[in-house]
C-alpha cells in the first residue's frame, strides 16, 4: 500500500474532545489509514514514502455532518417568503405546504433526479471540509419512496469521495394515506417497511420524530423495539418544540444520539450521560425558526454529555449548506467555545454515528480523513462567517479535488 508523509503542519487532533495540538506535526498514512502522527522531529525513517508539504497549514480531522436530510425533492423557499410576509405555518400547511409539499415532490422525483439535486447540496458540504455525512430518509413515507431515498443516499456514498451513513426516518410525519391513523402507520413501519429496508441493506440506523405534532413516545418506542430486533441502532429527534422525555426514552434504548433538545430537562441529560447518548444540537434550525428556548448547555456540560453539532440540512427548517457556519452559530447562539464546536463536528459527531473507532480524531489506526486549512489557528473555523477558506481535503489517504 502507498505510504505518504504529510508534514510542515500543525495538527488539532481532537483526541479526547479537545484541540490536543501537535506543533510542527507529521502524519504518516499507509493506504486508507493513519499509521503514525506526532511531532515531525520524532518521525522514524520511512523508506519509499511520498513526502507532501502542507505549507504550515492547520490539520483537523475531516468534518462530520451527523444529521442531514440531504435527499429531497423540490424546495420551500416560497414558504420562507410567505412566513416573512406574515402567513402562519398552519395556513401554509392547510394550503398543502409544509412537509406535505416535500413529500409530494420527493415521491414525484425519480432516483436520478433526487441524486442530481442531492449531489449539489452534498458537494457544497464537501467543499466546506465535510468527509462524512449522515443522510436521513423521511420524505417518502411509504416503502417504495423511502427505499428510493435510501438508495440515493447509498449511491452518493458510492460515487463521491465521502462516507455516507443512511438513516431510516420513516417515522418523520404522518403520510396523507394514514390521516388520523398514526398507530396503523407505526405498525406498517414496524411490520413491513423496516424489515424490507433492512433486508435490502439500505439502513445503518433508525430515527423517529418524537413530538406532539409527530409521534408519541409510546409510538416511537414501538419503532425502537423493532429496530433493535433487526440489529439496527436508533436515534431520535427529541425535545425540539416541547418536553416529552424523548431523550430519556432514547437513552433507555442506548440511542446513538438525541437531536435538537431545546426543551430537554436535567433528568434527560442525566439519562443521556449514563447511556453515552450524544446530544446533537442543530443551530441552523434554531436560527431559521427564530427560536428562543436554548438547549440546556449547563446541564449537558455538568453531566458530561458529549455534544455534537450538525447542519440539519433540510428544505423546511434549515436549508444550510455550510457546516462551518453551524460552528459559528453554535458559538454565538448556544455560547459554545470554538474548541467545543470543533469537537462537535469531529470526535463527538463520529460518536453520534457509531463511527468512533474509525473516525473523528487524528490517531494511528483511524481512517486518514483530514483537512489541511490555510488558517492562523483552529478557532478561525468558527470565526469566519461563510466563504471558502483555503484548504486541502484528504479522504482515505487521498487528496480530494473539487
Amino acid at each position: 500500500m502507498h505510504k505518504r508523509i504529510w508534514q510542515n503542519c500543525h495538527a488539532a487532533t481532537m483526541v479526547g474532545g479537545t484541540y490536543s495540538i501537535i506543533e510542527d506535526a507529521a502524519i504518516v498514512t499507509v493506504g486508507e489509514r493513519i499509521d503514525w502522527i506526532g511531532p515531525r522531529n520524532e518521525i522514524l525513517a520511512q523508506q519509499g514514502a511520498e513526502v507532501i508539504d502542507l505549507g504550515g497549514a492547520w490539520v483537523t480531522p475531516g468534518l462530520i455532518d451527523c444529521h442531514t436530510h440531504t435527499v429531497f425533492g423540490g424546495n420551500r423557499s416560497g414558504e420562507f417568503e410567505q412566513r416573512l410576509q406574515g402567513v402562519s405555518y398552519a395556513e401554509i400547511a392547510a394550503a398543502g405546504g409544509g412537509i406535505a409539499s416535500t413529500v409530494r415532490a420527493t415521491r414525484a422525483a425519480s432516483e436520478d433526479q433526487l441524486f442530481a439535486s442531492a449531489r449539489q447540496r452534498l458537494d457544497a458540504l464537501r467543499r466546506d471540509g465535510v468527509t462524512t455525512v449522515e443522510i436521513k430518509s423521511g420524505y417518502g413515507l411509504d416503502l417504495a419512496n423511502e427505499a428510493k431515498m435510501l438508495r440515493v443516499a447509498r449511491r452518493l456514498g458510492a460515487e463521491l469521495p465521502v462516507t455516507v451513513r443512511a438513516t431510516c426516518l420513516a417515522a418523520h410525519a404522518l403520510p396523507p394515506e394514514y390521516l388520523e391513523r398514526a398507530d396503523d402507520y407505526i405498525a406498517h413501519i414496524c411490520d413491513e417497511m423496516l424489515p424490507a429496508l433492512a433486508a435490502e441493506g439500505l439502513v445503518d440506523a433508525v430515527d423517529a420524530f418524537c413530538e406532539y405534532l409527530a409521534f408519541s413516545p409510546a409510538q416511537v418506542e414501538r419503532v425502537f423495539i423493532k429496530a433493535q430486533a433487526l440489529g439496527l441502532p436508533v436515534k431520535l429527534h427529541a425535545e425540539q418544540l416541547s418536553s416529552l422525555a424523548g431523550s430519556t426514552l432514547a437513552a433507555r434504548y442506548q440511542a446513538l444520539s438525541a437531536d435538537h433538545l431545546e426543551f430537554m430537562t436535567e433528568a434527560d441529560a442525566i439519562a443521556m450521560a449514563a447511556s453515552g447518548t450524544v446530544a446533537v444540537l442543530l443551530p441552523g434550525a434554531f436560527y431559521f425558526l427564530r427560536e428562543t428556548q436554548l438547549p440546556p448547555m449547563d446541564a449537558l456540560r455538568a453531566h458530561g454529555v458529549a455534544i455534537a453539532i450538525a447542519s440539519d440540512l433540510n428544505p423546511g427548517t434549515s436549508p444550510g449548506l455550510s457546516l462551518r457556519l453551524m460552528l459559528n452559530m453554535a458559538c454565538t447562539l448556544f455560547r459554545m467555545t470554538p474548541e467545543e464546536a470543533l469537537a462537535g463536528v469531529t470526535v463527538h459527531a463520529a460518536n453520534a454515528l457509531g463511527l468512533q473507532a474509525s473516525h473523528g480524531s487524528l490517531e494511528a489506526g483511524k481512517v486518514a480523513d483530514f483537512v489541511a486549512w490555510n488558517i492562523e489557528r483552529p478557532a478561525d473555523l468558527a470565526y469566519w462567517l461563510g466563504g471558502d477558506l483555503g484548504k486541502r481535503v484528504v479522504r482515505h489517504g487521498l487528496e480530494v479535488t473539487f
